[in-house]
């Protein structure tokens, strides 16, 4: 039988019932529902409540107690006319998983792809295009998932599972509402924000449903531990900053007959932030380039059209099929502005821009014997993208001259045959899986591209055959081991392609220095090769998960490496590390105490988990950047019908100067080090009063001991002797608080 496997941050959040009683069902792990514990592989669900208890604000706070998964959320102190090597390594924008991350992890939302990040050195756009309000739960695969879903799955999945109108038809008592919805409303001290969420869903008749969510958040700056508040490049403390975000999500589900049902989806995501970039601005300007004022607004939005349809057909060839239709419109603009000492009104006004057609058609087939099953799911997926950009404004850095864009429009086109196979023969599961990968990168033109860029701009296109064998044995009721090899794949993106930068910079005592980045036409796609073992214990009280991966990589990219350096001349370039591996551990589990004290009703329950990762370039013998330091996580919570309380505890190991490749920076200047961020250990309390069923008040108050700390994926290119590193630092002690009610 299919235990609970619950994540950390379900078990901070668990309602006192039993906590092996039903199973977690994953989607993502096999390309539709299934047990978690019948997965050949390392999966973590973040639950609803594990949201709403903790108040997750951001990706990084709903993901920061899952083993070997990071999150990089950077303050915005990017100066407007600054390059951003320091952003630019390893494509890392977005979730880490397993020391890799940026586009090597497949976002999806309801199996519909998100928008990649795009980063060059004059500009980053990144891939928060989400707001967490309308999920209901995050799955996250970690591991090689092409085999699965083709490229960027080389690291893993997050799939961001979004409400549908029966969670909220359903009564207390089980029964069937007509209407129904919630409120909720929060305010979180770390960046004085203040949110409202309001959803109502309706059954139209009996084939009908409906739901319309809509959610609001006003905030400003991430708080920082730095003291230094002047309105100069000294500063530490947050730069002023205002953001809006605003969503809304739509469905209408409707069944004709009990072997159909079709969801329609509309979904609108956009986010601004306006800064007054204080820590950009010399403290006694005396040079005609100098900064003495800047400002920026940015403005990432998302608009989703999706048609998911589910038939059953119980066919000699398919018992059901599953196709999807999806139109998704993603654009990010950043405005910046410069007044210079000499006078001078510089502006950059810089543009990204996706349109995403995304088709899938998916079939599965079970087939039975007295003394075996088998299910197969085959099928294919076709997406196109059309990727654009557009850089302009005035007062450019010779010799560029707006506008232009760092690479031409183009069509990126991925096309997928896939086949997967599990087969249950006593207490074996052997899960084989195929596919077929095609992708191609079309150039539309080269209009502001070719000149002036010195070449135009390459197409390239690439087919791989990427295997994958799961298999798990149940070699007690209690104890199972699992284990997988999985391939992994991923193209070259178009920026990564044909990126090109060009600006000169008067250095005093040196003269005109120009800074490059180059195009690449003969990067190679990557390619992985990852085995992961693992056990799993389901024991009456502890649930253990136990889970060791090794990972190799051949042709891995790596973004804007500096390959020549000369007094007079910086040229960085996209290229491949030949060979790296990466490898380490996971433990994460549960223990539920059962009923503690005189309160019958009352559960107590403990969860833990630690991951460890360790990278290196074996071409080199160089450590991998993008791995970032172990983290230990350990929680206990108690929980009533009416009240619950819980304690979080979290250490981040420190990041050893031996584990850092200052070469691959590229942005560190002669005689300084980068700077690796020391050990620390924070504690978050909270609670939650439930005085009616429906209604839930959540208090939490996170780093209760004000502990001074940095996360190394913020800090990754600062310098140890940086006079600003206090600006990078996380929030102090901070209280956060939510109302929640149903109706």
């Amino acid at each position: 039988m299919a235990c609970n496997v619950l994540s950390l941050a379900q078990a901070q959040v668990a309602t006192p019932t039993a906590h092996a009683t039903l199973p977690t069902v994953v989607v993502s792990g096999a390309r539709m529902e299934q047990a978690n514990d019948d997965l050949p592989l390392s999966a973590d669900i973040v639950s609803e409540e594990g949201l709403r208890d903790q108040q997750s604000r951001n990706l990084r706070q709903a993901l920061q107690d899952l083993p070997n998964t990071e999150v990089r959320s950077s303050p915005a102190r990017l100066a407007v006319g600054a390059g951003s090597a320091a952003f630019a390594r390893d494509g890392n924008m977005g979730i880490q998983i397993r020391g890799l991350g940026g586009n090597r992890v497949l976002m999806t939302v309801d199996g519909i792809r998100m928008p990649r990040s795009y980063v060059s050195r004059s500009a980053m756009f990144d891939r928060e295009y989400l707001t967490l309000e309308t999920f209901k739960r995050i799955e996250l695969v970690r591991g090689p998932a092409s085999a699965q879903y083709g490229g960027d799955g080389m690291a893993g999945v997050v799939n961001f599972v979004t409400h549908d109108p029966s969670d909220f038809l359903k009564a207390a008592d089980g029964s069937s509402k007509t209407m129904g919805g919630r409120i909720a409303t929060a305010w979180s001290e770390e960046d004085h924000s203040t949110s409202l969420t309001g959803t109502v869903a309706a059954q139209a008749g009996e084939q009908v449903q409906w739901m319309l969510t809509a959610s609001g958040r006003q905030g400003h700056a991430m708080q920082t531990m730095g003291t230094d508040g002047a309105a100069n490049s000294n500063r530490t403390k947050a730069d002023p900053l205002d953001t809006n975000d605003q969503a809304v999500l739509g469905k209408l589900v409707w069944k004709p007959n009990g072997l159909q049902r079709h969801t329609f989806t509309v979904e609108h995501s956009r986010k601004k932030l306006d800064a007054d970039l204080l820590s950009s601005r010399i403290a006694t300007p005396s040079k005609p380039n100098d900064v003495v004022n800047e400002f920026t607004t940015s403005t990432i939005e998302r608009n989703r059209l999706a048609w998911d349809g589910r038939f059953g057909l119980h066919t000699a060839w398919a018992d059901h099929v599953r196709a999807i239709v999806s139109v998704q419109h993603a654009q990010s603009h950043r405005l910046g502005q410069s007044f210079l000492n000499s006078g001078v009104h510089r502006v950059r006004d810089n543009r990204y821009e996706e349109q995403t057609w995304q088709l899938g058609l998916q079939a599965d087939k079970v087939l039975r014997h007295p003394s075996w099953s088998s299910r197969f799911v085959y099928g294919l997926d076709w997406v196109r993208n059309s990727i654009s950009n557009l850089y302009t404004g005035q007062a450019p850095l010779a010799p560029e001259v707006f506008p232009l864009k760092r690479f031409p429009d183009t069509h990126e086109t991925s096309a997928g045959l896939f086949v997967q196979n599990e087969t249950v023969l006593g207490d074996w599961t052997i899960t084989p899986g195929l596919r077929i990968d095609h992708f191609r990168i079309d150039v539309q033109n080269q209009d502001l591209y070719f000149p002036p860029a010195p070449q135009p701009a390459k197409d390239m296109s690439g087919t791989a055959v990427l295997p994958k064998l799961g298999l798990l044995y149940r070699a007690t009721p209690e104890w199972s081991v699992f284990g997988q090899y999985a391939t992994g794949y991923r193209a070259p993106e178009a920026g990564q392609v044909n990126d090109r930068f060009r600006a000169q910079a008067l250095l005093p005592g040196v003269g005109m220095v120009d800074n490059y980045i180059i195009a690449n036409p003969h990067l190679k796609p990557e390619r992985s090769r990852g085995m992961e073992l693992g056990v799993r214990g389901r024991m009456e009280r502890l649930s253990v998960d136990v889970v060791g991966f090794y990972n190799r990589y051949s042709n891995l990219i790596e973004d804007a490496r500096l390959i020549e350096r000369t007094p007079l001349k910086q040229v960085f370039q996209t290229v491949n590390i030949t060979r790296a591996k990466i490898y380490g551990f996971e433990v994460k589990g549960i223990y539920d105490w059962g009923h503690v004290g005189s309160n019958t009703d009352g559960r107590l329950r403990s969860s833990f988990s630690y991951g460890q990762t360790r990278g290196k370039d074996v071409t080199s013998n160089s450590p991998l950047n993008s791995v970032s330091p172990a983290q230990l996580s350990v929680g206990l919570r108690y929980d009533t019908p009416h009240w619950g309380v819980y304690a979080n505890a979290r250490h981040y190991a420190a990041k050893r100067d031996q584990d850092i490749d200052l070469v691959s920076i590229g942005n560190n200047k002669a005689g300084t080090t980068q700077f690796a961020t020391p050990s620390a250990t924070t504690l978050d309390v909270g609670m939650q009063w439930r005085p009616r069923s429906n209604v839930r008040l959540n208090l939490a108050l996170n780093n209760l001991t004000n502990q001074k700390y940095w996360r190394w994926a913020d800090v990754y290119g600062q310098a140890a002797n940086s006079p600003t590193i206090d600006a990078y630092t996380q929030p102090g002690r901070n209280i956060k608080i939510a109302l929640t009610a149903d109706f």
